[in-house]
């Protein structure tokens, strides 16, 4: 009798040995598109409305000067995201379930509640950015009516989407930071001055110098991203029936990783030539008209109009309301799944909300309470300033226990991270370390200047 080719994949050691949707599959070569997912969408949503408005701070106050900074960031961030990817996929676990696994609660525990307030002050804020954005494109309707509308979209379309289909919508959300190379076509910059700035560090010893590089800092490698990029390759390894967590089948290890790296590198570049984008663009308008204050992201588009044009203005705006979409989603997402993996819940976005009530619960928490921060009135520059100190406090501790993880053999049997790339994972928790002194210190004293 003719053996069926379809139940070969059923047992364990075929599995291990199965070809990988985007991975290695050696009757095809998958295309790009195919091959970017979690990275790509982390990437992306790193550069939300709040980090937007650093970013408009940043051109606006110090013009090219702190471009260098967005190469200095570009291999910590690889680094970091590809740990946190590599341990999800290794392991079948997100960060907060392996955080359970192998350390006490009074470790996980703090991390998470924190993470979850974070996440929760910083998706308000950004609510109130698209509201604000949406008014300036379309006026006539409360910005309480935007905010509604977005929380609203955000929460359901991961309520009644399936995983694939819901990634996919991200993986499409992200081509709507591309509105920020669009910008820099429509204005006159300084290349030359630019490249000088990127590749030729001036430095200052001013404390809103220093303040500024912090922001930058935290603003690209944020504690959010790490747990959703681990929990995003779980998912996709529970959903796809020819992969395995990689201590289970190891014959996969070689495309997964290669695959992981590939996504991560080209998501944090796109991640960091954006930032870099919005950075250029105020430096190039704002800073000669002497706007030296960006203190939300709609207000760096409205400020770009009598500027740069309506065209420009338009661009801008567009980019924060779809970078909004994609960021809320990712905000909500990561505290749920943090949350529910420290409390031992069924969490995943592959399951039916009836499969993991307290999973879904919480996304609607976590975005039912962002967006009542901005109606009720919360200040969203005081919003985002608890969410960054709290990003703080949360970034190094939680690196540190990352790059401890992913050089464990208990932890990731034969994918043990060695050499240079846990040498960079250890200097990337240094650096956030003293930025996170620096910005607690101003926090603190209250020094802007």
């Amino acid at each position: 009798m003719a053996r069926d080719p379809t139940k070969v994949l059923r047992t364990p050691v075929a599995r291990a040995r199965a070809p990988l949707n985007g991975e290695c599959d050696a009757l095809r070569t998958p295309s790009l598109w195919s091959r970017l997912g979690a990275g790509l969408i982390t990437g992306a949503s790193d550069d939300d409305p709040s980090g937007i408005a650093t970013y408009s701070q940043a051109g606006a106050q110090f013009g090219y000067q702190l471009a260098w900074t967005l190469l200095l960031t570009y291999p910590l961030m690889v680094v970091i995201q590809d740990i946190s990817a590599r341990i999800g996929r290794v392991t079948g676990r997100g960060i907060a379930g392996n955080l359970r696994r192998h350390y006490p609660a009074w470790v996980l525990q703090p991390i998470v509640w924190l993470l979850f307030a974070a996440n929760t002050l910083n998706l308000g804020a950004d609510l109130g950015a698209m509201a604000e954005s949406t008014r300036l494109l379309v006026p006539g309707l409360p910005g309480w009516v935007w905010i509604v509308l977005f929380a609203s979209i955000c929460t359901v379309t991961q309520l009644l989407l399936s995983h694939q289909r819901y990634v996919g919508v991200l993986k499409w959300l992200t081509l709507g930071l591309l509105s920020y190379f669009g910008v820099l076509v429509v204005i006159d910059v300084n290349w030359v001055e630019l490249a000088r700035a990127m590749l030729i560090p001036r430095w200052s010893f001013g404390v809103s110098f220093w303040l500024m590089v912090v922001a930058i800092l935290g603003t690209t490698i944020s504690p959010y991203l790490f747990f959703w990029q681990a929990a995003q390759e779980v998912e996709d390894t529970k959903a796809d029936p020819q992969r395995a967590p990689l201590r289970r089948a190891p014959g996969q290890g070689a495309s997964a990783l290669s695959r992981i790296r590939w996504d991560t590198a080209v998501g944090m570049a796109f991640s960091n030539l954006v930032g870099l984008a919005i950075l250029v663009a105020t430096a190039s308008t704002m800073r000669g008209a002497r706007i030296t204050q960006v203190q939300t992201a709609a207000q760096a588009a409205e400020a770009l109009r009598p500027l740069a044009g309506d065209f420009a203005f338009a661009l801008f705006a567009l980019g924060i309301i779809g970078t909004g979409l994609l960021s809320v989603p990712v905000l909500a997402g990561s505290a749920a799944y943090a949350l529910g993996e420290a409390r031992s819940w069924p969490v995943g976005l592959a399951r039916k909300p009836q499969q993991a009530k307290g999973f879904y619960a919480a996304i609607t928490l976590a975005t039912l309470a962002g967006a009542l921060a901005n109606v009720s009135g919360i200040n969203s520059m005081q919003a985002l300033l608890g969410a960054a100190v709290i990003n703080g406090i949360v970034a190094v501790p939680v690196m540190a226990l990352l790059v401890r993880m992913a050089a464990s053999r208990k932890v990731m049997d034969r994918f043990v991270v060695r050499g240079t790339w846990l040498l960079l994972g250890w200097i990337a928790t240094a650096l956030m370390a003293f930025a996170t002194l620096v910005w607690l210190w101003s926090v603190i004293t209250g020094r802007t200047a």
